[in-house]
């Protein structure tokens, strides 16, 4: 197994209608919105907890971050999540008879042993001994990516409907519901792939192949009440053989073309992909590029200079590979 030696750049879109992408619990659980620019925000915990889920609902890999319910009906924290790694592997000794110091340095082996979230994304893990002799074991994950952000305005849309069932014992008056969606968001997500924290969590390039897979299929079958209606449609992973060089904000470098009104877009054929400013960064730096993975939705338009092209075409002067998950 190949501990990941080079950088890498990630632009991913998918769209969601008549759902909420992102709730903000602190207001209502509505989508979150820019309120200058009018274009909708997701957080990357959201990507990354969507690619967590993947990975261990549907390929069954440990992770770390997730939930686990304990015999007595409450939520373990992370003190307790670090302590399911202190008995792995060749650990002889119980807690009472390790320092402080063994506890951390055990749990991160084995933390980095069993878990690619961890290996991905990184954490800061707290560890507990006593309540005076506290500790952390902290990971600098080499995946970060920034907030997603739709293309286009959006327009925020109020939903009240009728629950089953009466709003208390004895009343013929059924219960309220209400919730606030987006008609329509196409939204985009940069990240980076860092070689040199790669190095402290060990992440290996299969660890990068479950991550990719993760995006694409993760967003696909993301399939809950709030999320239904997600769709990928464009992933692009450049992989760069200068060492600690990458071009930096790729999702600035295309646009979303349409004749519509942009809060009035419902559909992914509403508009079409303008990608001439993608084509032309990738071009100025083709030396220090090694290869480009990609893959489109059949749905999705792509457009160079205003010419309908496919992105296989478009980036036919490089080495690419079309995934085929």
């Amino acid at each position: 197994m190949t501990i990941v030696k080079n950088r890498s750049e990630i632009l991913f879109l998918y769209d969601i209608t008549d759902a909420n992408p992102n709730g903000d619990p602190v207001d209502e659980n509505k989508p979150r919105i820019d309120e200058e620019t009018q274009k909708n925000i997701v957080t990357d915990v959201r990507l990354k907890r969507t690619i967590r889920d993947y990975i261990t609902h549907f390929k069954g890999i440990e992770i770390f971050v997730r939930e686990i319910e304990l015999d007595s009906g409450t939520i373990q924290d992370a003190k307790l999540r670090a302590e399911d790694f202190l008995y792995k592997g060749e650990t002889k000794l119980k807690k009472k008879d390790l320092k402080l110091k063994q506890m951390e340095d055990i749990i991160r082996e084995n933390i980095l042993k069993s878990c690619i979230d961890i290996r991905l994304f990184g954490a800061t893990i707290p560890v507990k001994k006593t309540s005076n002799d506290k500790g952390s074991v902290t990971f600098t994950g080499p995946v970060q990516f920034k907030y997603g952000k739709s293309l286009h305005k959006v327009k925020l849309q109020y939903v009240k409907g009728t629950g089953a069932f009466a709003s208390k014992a004895g009343s013929k008056q059924k219960t309220f519901r209400e919730e606030y969606i987006l008609p329509y968001s196409l939204i985009a997500f940069y990240g980076i792939i860092n070689e040199n924290a790669a190095k402290t969590t060990m992440l290996k390039e299969e660890d990068i192949d479950v991550l990719i897979d993760g995006i694409w299929n993760g967003t696909k079958n993301l399939i809950t009440r709030s999320k239904t209606g997600q769709m990928p449609r464009l992933l692009i992973q450049v992989v760069f053989k200068e060492d600690n060089f990458h071009i930096g904000e790729l999702d600035k470098r295309i646009k979303f073309i349409t004749d519509k009104n942009q809060e009035e877009i419902r559909d992914i054929q509403d508009g079409k992909l303008e990608i001439k400013e993608l084509i032309a960064a990738l071009n100025i730096h083709k030396n220090s590029i090694e290869s480009i993975n990609f893959k489109v939705d059949e749905r999705l338009i792509i457009t160079v200079e205003g010419k309908e092209a496919s992105l296989k075409d478009a980036l036919s002067g490089f080495n690419t590979k079309e995934l085929l998950f």
